[in-house]
């Protein structure tokens, strides 16, 4: 049947989206968030050095003293703060990155995480300048308070409160798109993927758990963080190991694929080429995805973190943010490379197709002459090989073939999410009634000229699954031992979307608390519980939409929380400087580490060994 041009409500909704995306995405944001993080690495005198050294040392608690203000220790707070970055935004956000911008993406998140670690040392230091401890067992901070506390000094109070709740209002859009809607809906994914149980199920019992932390407030989950933080990590890098081992040979070229592919012609650069189930990506379109997914999942410059670090118990505000220059390192450069040097070494992002279609014939809409289909076709049987690594067909599995739609003008670029014409033309497996048997419901295209299938042996019919998010990652950790990465994502997705989920609700919390003061956190709650629930529903269906809906919420932080880290950078690049100082004449005298247990219990320490 030729398409309709209905659109849908959730398609004007994305449409919508990708308009204001556009806006607050434009590649001269991208390189002002690059271009502020190398001022304050050059500002701070490269505090990446300090935080891997000086940073460790404090988590471990040689500086902690238990009459400091705050309500939990640095390795808490630490993992608070990690627990809503290493995320999902390490599983599918990577392979988001490398599906839409190629290898090269991951050369960005690189670039990202490293003069992160200084966008996180200045913002965490800014708000524990001016975090508010009047209640010593719930501090609250974050650029909401930098702003209005920092403007107040000033004599601009007023102007420092609605520049405050500005912030607030972007920080509960990122709080429900990408630290709440994105979580539900890649668990629902993996969990329906993997185990056939239905998606609304999944995002009810991610809800009730997620809620009973979320009730015990920050120490609840500062405690939870605590402990689930280095366990999931733990067991996630061990499984990353487990497959890189067996594609040990792979690496070497997958680092050279990673920079030849990220870099622009003029630097000797190579765009990534169309390949098998991968549809290219330019250099402009690597540093776009790997930007926006490294920032998503560390969340560097967008003033989320700050929030989670200034409940540490410290008095010195510039200590914690030496800690939290450590998120960005651990997230994007450790944990995030390996994700993606399993998605590369094992080909799982330019996999082979599932099947051959037998034929494919192109329709034109009778309403809309730029938009063409196919003919519904037959389901042909998967590959032995394809069954093994993702399981057999399924009624409304979600299926592509590669075309190369057509414009008028023969050097226009088409696709606006890989810079070239070729573009996946998006199907589904659907069951007819009254056969039972499977067949493929194709969707539309938009294509001024007639699309083209592209020559070659996987194009021409080439039918792939599409695997999306983390799918994707789990895919890959198949191709070493089928089954086993099904399960070890499937079981990561769970542990890394319900620490997410809390401490972005917690986030969200403090929006609330300084917008409409604490009796409204409790709706709050309630509201945060519901969407996680309504985002584990089928109405993100492609990739894209997913990335546009979490590209929304950390694209409006970075416009309220930048401007606000370059007016008060001053302050902060004072106290660090004056602390370095200090640190260097050896006014600071660390005590015996305590005993790890210890620590990750949040326990004071005995002050008998200082």
């Amino acid at each position: 049947m030729p398409p309709t041009t209905e659109t849908s409500i959730f398609e004007r909704f994305f449409h919508v989206l990708d308009a204001i995306n556009g806006v607050i995405w434009h590649e001269l944001v991208l390189y002002t968030v690059l271009g502020v993080g190398v001022l304050f690495t050059i500002w701070t005198g490269f505090c990446q050095f300090r935080a891997l050294k000086h940073g460790t040392a404090v988590v471990r608690g040689k500086y902690d003293h238990k009459n400091d203000p705050g309500a939990i220790n640095h390795f808490q707070a630490l993992s608070a703060a990690l627990s809503a970055t290493v995320g999902l935004g390490n599983i599918a956000g990577v392979a988001l990155a490398i599906a839409l911008g190629g290898p090269g993406a991951i050369f960005w998140m690189w670039m990202v995480g490293l003069v992160g670690m200084a966008l996180k040392t200045t913002e965490v230091s800014l708000s524990m300048l001016y975090r508010n401890t009047d209640d010593p067992d719930n501090p609250h901070g974050g650029p909401m308070w930098v702003a209005s506390k920092g403007f107040e000094k000033w004599g601009l109070g007023g102007f420092g409160k609605f520049i405050g709740g500005i912030f607030c209002v972007t920080l509960l859009i990122s709080a429900i798109t990408g630290g709440n809607m994105f979580q539900s809906w890649s668990v629902a994914e993996m969990t329906e993927s993997a185990t056939d149980v239905p998606r609304v199920l999944a995002g009810i019992i991610l809800a009730v758990l997620a809620g009973a932390v979320i009730l015990g407030g920050i120490k609840r989950i500062g405690a939870v963080a605590g402990r689930l933080v280095p366990f999931m990590c733990a067991i996630y890098v061990l499984a990353c190991f487990y497959v890189l081992i067996n594609y040990f040979g792979e690496i070497p070229s997958m680092l050279r694929l990673i920079v030849v592919s990220a870099l622009p012609d003029w630097l000797g650069g190579e765009a990534a080429a169309p390949e098998r189930a991968f549809i290219g990506g330019t250099f402009a379109y690597a540093l776009i995805w790997g930007m926006k997914r490294a920032l998503f999942s560390s969340e560097a410059g967008q003033g989320s973190s700050p929030i989670a670090h200034s409940a540490a118990k410290t008095d010195e505000p510039v200590r914690e943010g030496i800690v939290a220059g450590l998120e960005p390192f651990i997230d994007t450069i450790v944990v995030c490379t390996l994700t993606s040097l399993v998605i590369l070494s094992s080909g799982a992002w330019n996999r082979p197709p599932e099947t051959q279609l037998p034929a494919i014939t192109i329709m034109q809409s009778e309403t809309d002459p730029g938009e063409w289909t196919f003919a519904d076709s037959v389901l042909p049987e998967k590959s032995e090989d394809a069954k093994e690594l993702g399981g057999d067909w399924a009624e409304g599995k979600k299926v592509f073939v590669i075309v190369q739609a057509q414009s008028t003008d023969p050097k226009e670029s088409i696709s606006t999410k890989t810079g070239n014409n070729y573009t996946k033309m998006p199907g589904k497996v659907a069951k007819h009634e009254e056969s039972g048997e499977l067949y493929i419901e194709w969707g539309a295209i938009k294509s001024e000229l007639k699309p083209l299938i592209p020559e070659g042996e996987n194009y021409n019919g080439s039918l792939y699954q599409d695997y999306q998010g983390p799918v994707l990652t789990a895919y890959a950790f198949n191709t070493v031992a089928p089954g086993f990465g099904t399960y070890m994502i499937l079981f990561a997705s769970w542990l890394f979307a319900i620490s997410t989920i809390i401490s972005w609700n917690y986030y969200g919390e403090q929006g609330i608390v300084f917008l409409f003061g604490e009796k409204m956190v409790l709706p709050y709650r309630l509201v945060y519980c519901l969407l996680i629930v309504v985002a584990a529903m089928p109405f993100i269906s492609t990739d894209a939409q997913l990335d546009s809906l979490t590209a929304l919420g950390t694209g409006v932080m970075l416009w309220a929380n930048i401007p606000i880290m370059l007016i008060f950078g001053g302050v902060a690049m004072g106290a660090y400087h004056k602390y370095g100082k200090k640190l260097k004449a050896g006014e600071f005298h660390p005590h015996k580490a305590p005993h790890l247990a210890d620590v990750v219990e949040g326990k004071d320490p005995d002050e008998s060994e200082d």
